[in-house]
């Protein structure tokens, strides 16, 4: 609901959003609500901008245990919408003289790394801002010592021994491949180029001028106190700490600061930062053999310029119409995937995730399922089960609950996968099989 914050001779502009009046249609929010009912999201916020317009709608809470209302003030990780933060902040040092995009990265990075090369060619800063460094997605050093906070000990030292001594297996600037460790060093060449930290740069540049004033990669008290718990299905999980690849990653914002950020880069609100904004939105790679073409860290969908982005226990979406002032953000505190929401939101037509009611098994019954069953060798599944739930952990990965579509077949939300239990002639469960990407993986009881 629209709060009535002007003078009366203008109250018909400012009235509350009814039903009839809404602009988020009711296919989209009776999906939304398919969505947190069933358990694929905890809770979910859309923001849809038409210019001065926005309408918020919001369903779900902060945490499955003793949460509150999800709304447009709380916080989440935006996770890899940082990256066109990222962009946005050397954009603007190129309208500023300070960078240029063809500067090898090697003159801003100490003298000590020595930057990968193939075939006379080095990486560039629009190689790093456009995914076509050749730098993997991840260093091939990256060991987190706690999983469920996998970023948080990885190091600038550690970043350095990578460059130093990786081989690039293709040629620069030739192929899009995401790279969260590309966009990551860009974020650590601009606080080389200024001296300062790359959570200072977002504030200072982008956060503090817009008055995004819960956008930052370190938690304020009071965005701890509206923090939307990141959950894993209905498992809460712990928050990711992104310091030193901060730049592909780290930010953590709220529905109404990235509505501002989204106006900002429509143009509805002329800032200073606007030209830089526009530089970013610019083509600065086209593959045409693929069809394929991205801005400085944006995508492009047709007409439609998006980014989203996922940590352990979240995923957002924020898009807007080229040359249009309309957009959206699309906010979640779970990992399944809610980019759909925002395309259709501007009027793109993509299929919407099928949700599935999940059916109740008897707790008798989902005990007959535990055990550990080896379907490879050194590759196990271990099915437990917790207050009336079932939960299945693949060797090397995380817990995971798995949901009943029928008294023996159960289903992931967080990956296409599904999970069939079998009895032997005795009528004890012994097998259980693994449906994914079109293979099936028998496994026996080992355990």
């Amino acid at each position: 609901m629209k709060k009535i914050v002007v003078l009366l001779g203008v109250f018909l502009m400012v009235f509350s959003i009814n039903a009839q009046d809404s602009k988020i249609p009711q296919n989209i929010k009776d999906h939304i609500q398919a969505r947190v009912e069933n358990d694929f999201n905890v809770g979910v916020i859309v923001g849809l901008v038409e210019g001065d317009s926005v309408e918020y709608y919001s369903l779900g809470k902060t945490a499955v245990d003793n949460g509150t209302k999800i709304n447009e003030n709380s916080v989440f990780e935006i996770g890899s919408i940082s990256k066109v933060f990222t962009t946005i902040l050397l954009a603007n040092k190129i309208k500023k003289g300070e960078i240029s995009l063809e500067d090898p990265i090697s003159k801003y990075l100490p003298e000590t790394v020595k930057t990968p090369s193939r075939n006379g060619k080095i990486i560039t800063i629009k190689d790093l801002a456009t995914h076509t460094s050749a730098l993997p997605r991840m260093p091939n050093n990256f060991a987190p010592k706690d999983q469920n906070n996998p970023f948080a000990d990885y190091t600038y030292e550690q970043l350095y021994s990578f460059l130093s001594n990786y081989q690039l297996t293709r040629d620069i600037g030739v192929t899009y491949e995401y790279s969260n460790l590309g966009m990551g060093l860009l974020g650590h060449v601009l606080e080389l180029q200024s001296g300062k930290t790359y959570e200072e740069l977002v504030i200072e540049t982008i956060a503090k001028p817009l008055e995004m004033k819960d956008t930052a990669i370190t938690f304020t008290e009071a965005m701890k106190k509206r923090l939307a718990k990141g959950h894993v299905s209905t498992i809460e999980v712990a928050n990711w700490d992104i310091i030193t690849l901060g730049g592909a990653g780290g930010i953590r914002s709220t529905a109404n600061d990235m509505v501002k950020f989204l106006k900002a880069n429509m143009g509805v609100n002329k800032t200073k930062l606007y030209h830089a904004m526009q530089l970013s939105h610019q083509s600065a790679f086209k593959d045409k053999t693929s069809d394929f073409e991205i801005g400085l860290g944006w995508h492009y969908d047709n007409n439609i310029i998006w980014h989203n982005g996922q940590t352990g226990g979240y995923n957002s979406f924020t898009a807007f119409i080229k040359g249009t002032q309309k957009g959206v953000v699309v906010l979640t505190n779970s990992t399944e995937n809610i980019a759909t929401i925002g395309f259709n939101l501007l009027g793109m037509s993509k299929p919407l995730k099928e949700i599935k009611k999940a059916k109740t098994i008897a707790p008798e019954i989902l005990e007959t399922y535990v055990g550990k069953y080896e379907l490879a060798p050194n590759f196990n599944i271990v099915i437990t089960t917790k207050d009336g739930h079932l939960f299945a952990q693949a060797t090397g990965q995380s817990q995971f609950e798995i949901y009943a579509s029928d008294e023996n077949t159960f289903y992931y939300k967080v990956v296409k996968a599904t999970i069939e239990f079998s009895a032997n002639a005795e009528g004890e469960i012994d097998t259980m099989t693994l449906f994914q990407n079109g293979r099936t993986i028998p496994g026996k009881k080992i355990e």
